[in-house]
Formats: C-alpha cells, structure tokens, sequence
C-alpha cells in the first residue's frame, strides 16, 4: 500500500515539473491573413485558425460597433471557445479635419467601447492617408491625432498603436518619417507594431529601431515575402534575440501573399515559428 501510494506521489510530482516546463508558446493571428475565408464563414474559420494552434487573435473586420458583423460579445466568444484570446484589433479613421473633426471623435468612442467590451487590449491603426506621406506639418497633424486617441484608450483601458508599411521609412526634408512619428508621439499614449517584413523592405533593420527606441513595439507582425522562412530574407533569430529590448509583449503572425490556400499558408507559418528555438 505505501509502495503504490509512493509510485503515485513520483507520478504526480512528475507530471507536475514536466508541465511547468512546458510552456506552451503564444502565437497570434492577424485575421486579415485569411479575409477571405472571414469573409465566407468567419465561425469555421475560427474553428480551424484555433484548430491549427492559434492561441491570440489580431481582428481586421470592425465595423458599426460589430466585428465581422457580430456583437462584441458574440466574437469573442467564438475566439475563447476555439483556444483564442481577442488580443488587438486593426481599424481606423484618417486624420480629421475641422470640417469632421466631431464626427472623427465621436466614431472613436464608438469603436473604443466596443472594443472594451470585447475584452481587447490593443487598438491598432495600420494606415494614414495622403498627409502621413506629405510635409512635416501634415505628418505632425499625425502625430497629435494618435496621441488624442490613445488618451481615448487609456481611459478604457486599452492601448493604442500604428501599424507601418515600407513608406514610412521614406524621407521628408531629410527624416524619416517613421523616426518622426517615434520622437512626437507620447510613449505613454502611442505604442508602435512593427512589421517586421514591411521595415525591411524599407530599407531599415529592426534590431536598430529596438536600440533607438527601446520599450516602444509592444506587438510585432512577424511577416515574410509569403509564407515565413519563404523567402529566405528576414533573419528573424537576430530580431528575436532583440524582443526584450524592443518591449514586445506578443508576436502576431500576418500573411499577405500565398503560395498556397490561406489556411494551409498560416499553418506552415505556425509550423515555422513553433519550431524556431529563438521564439519563446
């Protein structure tokens, strides 16, 4: 009897110390990957995005209040059901004017309270339209307009981002955009989700913006050319090694262009990143 009850403690305590060191990785998804399949059926699809492992998710598709045209609620639901947690969200408006500037504001509020009763604890924009790429004055209108909304989030408890492609790393008047909108937006309303493929093709190293500014890319897009790895250009284990430094809190996977279904092209990308032994 206290043979058997001895196994069963050298069991238990096994079983234990094995699940405390597998920790299991977190991998999110940024929905835009598979807009078509949302589009078609977002309830299956998010069945088989948890199916795949997925255990965060990136929405693309708010509107009027509703994500992928269901309740706040409702969508969140379906993602906790199939493993995921609602994390951030992409959606925007451009910088208003005095003509819409009320209108702009009273949209935000909208989209913030929806936002918040999803449980989602990152707003991210992930474009500007014509004055993010003009003067200096017009990108500063900018710079003011994100740190109005990320006071709006605060106050729900939510943090707001941009998403950058390749142009912000163009020049006006000799700077770079994209050091600009770092150095004139408050850190403590402004944080940055660095896509990781969308800087490189710009021209700029990652690791470099994470030394400059330290702590202000909270989320990464981890992207490639197609599927991650595809194109044998990003060298994501010297990004990686740089994660602390940067302020990354989550890694999001986003897969623009394919070389086979969207499903099958996120699969191998989780594949990717679950193997890489730099991804924690």
């Amino acid at each position: 009897m206290i043979r058997n009850s001895l196994f069963i403690l050298i069991a238990l305590l096994l079983a234990v110390n094995l699940s405390s060191c597998e920790k299991a990785k977190e991998i999110g998804l940024q929905l835009y990957s598979v807009r078509d399949d949302m589009r078609a059926d977002p309830a299956q699809t998010i069945i088989k995005v948890g199916e795949i492992g997925y255990n965060v998710a990136e929405a693309a598709g708010y509107g009027d209040g509703k994500f992928y045209g269901m309740e706040p609620l409702e969508f969140k639901k379906l993602l906790n059901d199939n493993g995921m947690e609602f994390l951030s969200s992409h959606t925007g408006r451009p910088v208003p004017d005095s003509s819409n500037y009320e209108e702009v504001m009273a949209w935000w509020d909208l989209c913030i309270d929806a936002h918040a009763a999803a449980g989602v604890k990152y707003i991210v924009q992930p474009f500007m339209d014509q004055y993010g790429y003009g003067s200096l004055e017009d990108l500063q209108r900018y710079c003011d307009y994100f740190n109005e909304v990320g006071a709006k989030c605060n106050a729900k408890g939510i943090r707001f981002g941009y998403h950058n492609h390749d142009k912000e790393f163009g020049e006006v008047d000799g700077i770079v955009r994209y050091d600009y909108m770092l150095q004139n937006t408050d850190p403590e309303k402004v944080f940055f989700q660095l896509d990781l493929y969308w800087i490189v093709v710009g021209g700029k190293n990652p690791v470099d913006y994470f030394n400059q500014y330290p702590g202000r890319f909270e989320l990464w897009h981890v992207k490639d050319k197609e599927e991650l790895g595809a194109s044998g250009m990003m060298d994501f284990a010297s990004m990686f090694a740089a994660a602390e430094v940067s302020g990354m809190k989550h890694i999001i996977v986003e897969v623009e262009r394919y070389n086979y279904t969207p499903l099958e092209s996120v699969k191998m990308s989780y594949d990717f990143l679950m193997e890489a032994d730099y991804v924690k």
